[in-house]
């Protein structure tokens, strides 16, 4: 099942990024006393006791003036709101309660959503706790106080957090729908695609980049079977900042992806697979989706024979981490291949929840073994005693060996292929874990 996706809002520097690195369990974000310095990645995948979540952080770039810290803020706080299911709002005991604070929980008040108030950079729970009951002022329920840089109350504020999964929890078990996320850059046609699915214009499709202002879940039948497509397009405001953009581009697209059985990650024709275009790719990669790569325009391509064929080796080039991911080849505009997606998605999904019998995965670990001997290190060779698969969304083995460190990559590698010669396995990632067992255990 999708994990909930938990998204930190707050002004400018009030220690966003401290406390998802303290979260995150590494140094993701980079941290600085300047306002605004977060670069890099800004979502992780947190666990606390049995819970797992996807961590959020929608720190910005401050501007110049107080009234655009403040339009940015109800803008940060419109992405999380958005796409969150449980905010994180963070403010800053130091600096006490100020206007910005109290506009933005008007706005998580009246969205219905569960906000975790977090008053941070509180060092000493003795000198500041009568400082944090100020915060109770904002109407949004208990503050929890915290220091992210000391990992002070971090156990606190998520136990809850994670009071609000339960709720969340049941929704997600209902909906047994395909989910298909469609991703990619702005203006490669993600909106044109779904409006053309249901045959009416019901997305707004325009040349302007990041015109779609939501993610928007969309229902379509097909051949009497419901879908539920999620758009991404949607960048929310145009801005001189790119980074900030890419961010809320990417917030949107980790939250989608979170949601889905499968993403079509979409790519502009005219302009070629780009570094942007991995980047995305990426994201649904690492939360092991089943992917088909959907190259749109098709039709503004000049052909000949070798066109495809030359296309598709760039975008396996560019796209080598995911030599499993399907291409398709459609135009959204007049409609070309585009019904066969359904086909495409039916195919991944049933790939992604496919389940080998361990007897027949451990004949295809004796024939590989037979056929290409285990790598061996100082007159010591691996061995291979048994796999089998354990979960599915994505397809998960365990493979017992005598000594993990022996598995190179490499030969890890051989076996995943001789799986999907096996079970094709087209269009989902499959994941292997290694667990060590000594001879006396067997």
């Amino acid at each position: 099942m999708d994990k909930p996706v938990v998204a930190i809002v707050g002004r400018p520097n009030v220690g966003k990024s401290t406390l998802f690195n303290a979260l995150a369990g590494e140094k993701i974000s980079i941290v600085e006393d300047t306002p605004g310095v977060t670069r890099d990645r800004i979502y992780a995948d947190v666990s606390w006791l049995d819970k797992e979540f996807t961590l959020i952080d929608t720190g910005g770039i401050e501007p110049e003036s107080k009234d655009i810290i403040l339009s940015q803020m109800r803008e940060q706080a419109q992405t999380a709101i958005d796409t969150a299911d449980v905010i994180i709002f963070i403010t800053d005991v130091r600096q006490g309660l100020v206007d910005a604070d109290s506009k933005v929980a008007d706005m998580l008040r009246r969205s219905k959503k569960p906000v975790v108030l977090v008053v941070n950079k509180v060092d000493s729970f003795e000198k500041f706790m009568p400082d944090v009951y100020e915060f109770y002022n904002l109407g949004i329920g208990e503050p929890v106080p915290v220091s992210a840089a000391s990992r002070l109350g971090i156990g606190d504020m998520l136990d809850k957090v994670a009071e609000h999964f339960s709720e969340y929890e049941q929704d997600g078990q209902e909906d047994e729908r395909p989910r298909v996320a469609i991703v990619g850059k702005p203006n490669v046609g993600k909106s044109s695609i779904i409006n053309r699915l249901l045959g009416e214009q019901r997305l707004i499709v325009s040349d302007i980049a990041g015109t779609t202002r939501d993610a928007i879940d969309t229902e379509v039948v097909h051949d009497g079977k419901e879908y539920v497509f999620i758009d991404t397009a949607g960048l929310r405001r145009k801005s001189r900042i790119k980074e900030e953009l890419e961010r809320y581009s990417i917030i949107r697209t980790v939250t989608a992806v979170e949601r889905a059985d499968v993403v079509l990650v979409v790519i502009d024709a005219v302009e070629g697979v780009t570094e942007q275009d991995a980047k995305i790719a990426g994201i649904a990669h690492e939360r092991g989706k089943g992917i088909v790569i959907v190259v749109n325009k098709w039709d503004a391509i000049e052909k000949n024979d070798k066109t495809m064929r030359e296309y598709e080796n760039e975008v396996r080039r560019v796209l080598s981490f995911m030599p499993y991911a399907e291409i398709m080849y459609i135009s959204a505009e007049t409609g070309q291949r585009l019904l066969k997606l359904y086909d495409m998605i039916d195919m991944v999904i049933e790939n992604q929840t496919l389940r080998v019998a361990t007897g027949v995965l451990n004949e295809i670990l004796t024939e590989a073994v037979a056929m290409q001997q285990p790598p061996s290190d100082k007159g010591k060779r691996l061995k291979l005693y048994y796999m089998t698969q354990v979960s599915v969304k994505p397809p998960a083995f365990v493979i017992f060996v005598n000594d993990r460190e022996l598995l190179h990559f490499s030969y890890q590698r051989y076996l995943e292929n001789k799986i999907r010669e096996a079970f094709g396995f087209r269009g989902t990632p499959l994941k292997f874990f290694i667990r060590e067992r000594k001879e006396k255990e067997r």
